[in-house]
Protein backbone atom coordinates (compact mmCIF):
# COMPACT_ATOMS: atom_id res chain seq x y z
CA UNK A 1 0.00 0.00 0.00
CA UNK A 2 1.02 3.81 -0.57
CA UNK A 3 0.88 6.31 1.51
CA UNK A 4 -2.40 7.69 -0.13
CA UNK A 5 -3.76 4.31 0.51
CA UNK A 6 -2.81 4.79 4.17
CA UNK A 7 -4.41 7.67 4.95
CA UNK A 8 -7.74 7.21 1.91
CA UNK A 9 -8.40 3.55 3.93
CA UNK A 10 -8.73 5.45 7.36
CA UNK A 11 -10.80 8.57 5.55
CA UNK A 12 -14.23 9.78 7.30
CA UNK A 13 -16.20 11.66 4.87
CA UNK A 14 -18.67 13.98 6.20
CA UNK A 15 -19.06 16.35 3.14
CA UNK A 16 -19.44 16.77 -0.27
CA UNK A 17 -16.42 18.34 -0.33
CA UNK A 18 -14.49 15.78 1.23
CA UNK A 19 -15.96 13.12 -0.67
CA UNK A 20 -14.42 14.81 -3.78
CA UNK A 21 -11.18 15.56 -2.91
CA UNK A 22 -11.16 11.41 -2.15
CA UNK A 23 -12.38 10.70 -5.58
CA UNK A 24 -9.85 13.15 -7.33
CA UNK A 25 -7.16 12.19 -5.37
CA UNK A 26 -8.06 8.35 -5.63
CA UNK A 27 -8.27 9.34 -9.16
CA UNK A 28 -5.07 10.62 -9.43
CA UNK A 29 -3.38 7.56 -8.04
CA UNK A 30 -5.12 5.54 -10.66
CA UNK A 31 -3.41 8.14 -13.15
CA UNK A 32 -6.73 8.43 -14.44
CA UNK A 33 -8.05 11.62 -16.10
CA UNK A 34 -11.06 12.85 -15.47
CA UNK A 35 -12.58 11.62 -19.08
CA UNK A 36 -11.59 8.17 -18.88
CA UNK A 37 -12.86 8.10 -15.31
CA UNK A 38 -16.38 9.04 -16.79
CA UNK A 39 -16.24 6.58 -19.52
CA UNK A 40 -15.86 3.90 -17.15
CA UNK A 41 -18.79 4.79 -15.19
CA UNK A 42 -21.06 6.25 -17.75
CA UNK A 43 -21.12 10.03 -17.02
CA UNK A 44 -19.65 12.80 -18.81
CA UNK A 45 -16.32 14.21 -17.80
CA UNK A 46 -18.43 17.40 -16.22
CA UNK A 47 -20.27 15.15 -13.74
CA UNK A 48 -16.88 13.97 -12.61
CA UNK A 49 -15.38 17.72 -11.85
CA UNK A 50 -18.18 18.25 -10.74
CA UNK A 51 -18.52 15.58 -7.82
CA UNK A 52 -14.60 16.39 -7.65
CA UNK A 53 -15.71 20.18 -6.90
CA UNK A 54 -17.84 19.23 -3.97
CA UNK A 55 -21.77 19.35 -5.65
CA UNK A 56 -23.78 18.59 -2.77
CA UNK A 57 -26.55 17.40 -5.65
CA UNK A 58 -25.20 14.54 -7.04
CA UNK A 59 -27.01 10.97 -7.72
CA UNK A 60 -26.43 8.95 -4.98
CA UNK A 61 -26.56 5.58 -7.52
CA UNK A 62 -23.55 7.32 -9.93
CA UNK A 63 -21.70 8.50 -6.49
CA UNK A 64 -21.47 4.67 -5.74
CA UNK A 65 -20.72 3.55 -9.37
CA UNK A 66 -17.85 5.93 -9.23
CA UNK A 67 -16.51 4.76 -6.03
CA UNK A 68 -16.58 1.88 -6.95
CA UNK A 69 -14.86 1.90 -10.28
CA UNK A 70 -12.50 3.38 -8.25
CA UNK A 71 -11.86 0.53 -5.74
CA UNK A 72 -13.01 2.49 -3.27
CA UNK A 73 -16.47 1.18 -0.67
CA UNK A 74 -18.63 2.87 1.94
CA UNK A 75 -18.76 1.64 5.46
CA UNK A 76 -21.24 3.39 7.98
CA UNK A 77 -20.56 3.32 11.32
CA UNK A 78 -21.50 5.28 14.48
CA UNK A 79 -19.18 6.92 16.81
CA UNK A 80 -19.63 6.25 20.57
CA UNK A 81 -20.48 3.60 22.72
CA UNK A 82 -23.54 2.21 20.37
CA UNK A 83 -21.54 1.46 17.42
CA UNK A 84 -21.87 -1.67 15.57
CA UNK A 85 -19.33 -3.65 14.08
CA UNK A 86 -20.52 -5.44 10.62
CA UNK A 87 -21.05 -8.81 11.52
CA UNK A 88 -21.74 -8.58 15.24
CA UNK A 89 -24.75 -8.94 16.52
Amino acid sequence: MSAYDDALAAMIVRSPKELGVAVRARRKALTLDQGSLAAKVGVSRQWISDLERGKPRAEVGLILRTLNALGLHVWLGMDGPQAVRPGRD
